[in-house]
């Protein structure tokens, strides 16, 4: 079982940035693939980033690809999305989650075992 932590959210305004941390808790940790997630009012929930347990390989949505970056330090169990050149567009909430099958990344939400409760994150035009 991981329990994981969503932190970071908040205003910015177009162009800021903004950097997200999920803490999860567990020793296992490290051999969880993570992703991030984000669903915008009156949308479905939408993959943006993941990264291996190892942190060697990434993969980004094609509307974050460039902007976003997703990192972990497994020492902390934290992951993390710095988010840059922040668009209104982006405006949803963040959710974290971790996958088993740890060595590779997965896009979609049904791949993913364990959630965060979500942090908000609004850009203001």
């Amino acid at each position: 079982q991981v329990q994981l932590v969503e932190s970071g959210g908040g205003l910015v305004q177009t162009g800021g940035s903004l950097r997200l941390s999920c803490a999860a808790s567990g020793r296992t940790f490290s051999s969880y693939a993570m992703g991030w997630f984000r669903q915008a009012p009156g949308k479905e929930r939408e993959f943006a980033a993941a990264i291996t347990r190892s942190g060697s390989s990434t993969y980004y949505a094609d509307s974050v690809k460039g902007r976003f970056t997703i990192s972990r330090d497994n020492a902390k169990n934290t992951v993390y999305l710095q988010m840059s050149s922040l668009k209104p567009e982006d405006t949803a909430v963040y959710y974290c989650a971790a996958r088993k099958l740890g060595w590779t990344v997965a896009t979609t939400d049904t791949e993913y075992d364990y959630w965060g409760q979500g942090t908000q994150v609004t850009v203001s035009s």
